[in-house]
């Protein structure tokens, strides 16, 4: 039986296309060719993925960071990629709260000839293959584990002997500053969105506490983050804001100690390198589907408080209280928990 080229579809963010990796290995044991599709955000975490053949970029108009008219020309230049790829199939992931079936119209205009996905709404013509999210497709799951049910459902079984875990590919040597250390914690202050963020002045006072442990700190971020990081940083921090790659964040926050950080796309890259992780969650968005995917997570935040499920992106309660409780003790105190698993 020949082996079909699929294109593999997550088109939103940097730790939503992480999340897919599994998922993305599953198609890669039975495909001859997978192409993986990203938009902008997502890219780069693509580029990490085990079993990618091809990575094509491509910005949806429906996706919130990417939105565009939609117009003759954008489907155009969705055809035109298509027809380069030449996908026997497509599988298209995504996450609770969101549809597939804006995609699989361009995937049936482009002439996709099989096209999977889980839809709440029903398809029509446009799915070949279904799931139905809170039937058969359990809501409360982690999002690796729905993105490797929606594939299983395609035909793409995970294989015998994988996991089932997070992996990227870690081939990036650490920056020198980094390699110079023998131990040392990262704490990564930004998030995606302020309502997901511990407090500027609580990241700059954990470092301040390792700094009085002995225990050096290097502080991570974007290009775009690079005032926070410097000021989260202080005279004690090493400070990498916007200064490493995808691949050499991986490699960096492979070797750390424990890894403190948010809901954000650098708490799944720390899952997918197997670093312990202090993970500081807000409840916008529900930890059950959400957390770090990995063994070693300590969970923070006060997954109770009003915001909770809310999916906001300010902070809908005054204080911030589901995470400005959180103390500088507790996130050393779940670090020595972290150790003692180790």
């Amino acid at each position: 039986m020949t082996r079909p080229r699929v294109l593999v579809a997550r088109l939103d963010s940097f730790g939503d296309v992480l999340v897919a990796g599994p998922a993305v290995r599953a198609v890669a044991a039975r495909a001859a060719h997978v192409t993986m599709l990203c938009g902008p955000q997502g890219a780069p975490a693509g580029g990490l993925l085990p079993g990618v053949d091809s990575l094509r970029v491509w910005a949806a108009p429906w996706v919130t960071e990417t939105a565009r008219p939609i117009d003759d020309a954008v489907l155009a230049e969705f055809r035109a990629l298509v027809a380069e790829e030449r996908p026997d199939e497509a599988v298209v992931l995504t996450s609770f709260h969101q549809s597939p079936l804006p995609l699989a119209v361009l995937l049936r205009l482009a002439g996709v000839p099989r096209v999977s996905g889980a839809s709440v709404d029903h398809p029509g013509s446009l799915l070949d293959v279904r799931l139905r999210p809170g039937e058969d497709l359990p809501e409360d799951i982690p999002e690796p584990e729905r993105a490797l049910r929606i594939a299983d459902a395609a035909g793409f079984p995970l294989p015998a002997g994988d996991d089932g875990r997070l992996a990227v590919r870690t081939d990036a040597a650490l920056p020198d500053v980094v390699a110079a250390l023998d131990r040392y914690v990262v704490v990564h202050p930004g998030a995606s969105v302020p309502a997901r963020s511990w407090p500027e002045s609580h990241h700059r006072a954990l470092v301040a506490a390792y700094a009085e442990r002995g225990v050096p700190v290097v502080v991570t971020g974007s290009p775009g983050e690079r005032a926070l990081t410097a000021a989260v940083a202080g005279e004690t921090g090493i400070d990498l804001g916007g200064r490493t790659s995808p691949a050499e964040l991986a490699a960096v926050l492979a070797g750390a100690e424990v890894v403190v950080v948010g809901n954000t796309g650098p708490a799944h890259l720390a899952a997918a390198v197997g670093a312990p992780i202090v993970s500081l969650f807000s409840p916008v968005v529900p930890a059950a589907k959400w957390a770090p995917y990995a063994p070693h997570v300590e969970l923070l935040g006060d997954q109770g408080a009003a915001c909770r499920l809310s999916r906001a992106r300010e902070c809908p309660v005054p204080g911030h209280p589901c995470l400005s409780t959180v103390r500088v003790e507790d996130v050393l105190e779940a670090h020595d928990r972290l150790l003692l698993c180790a």
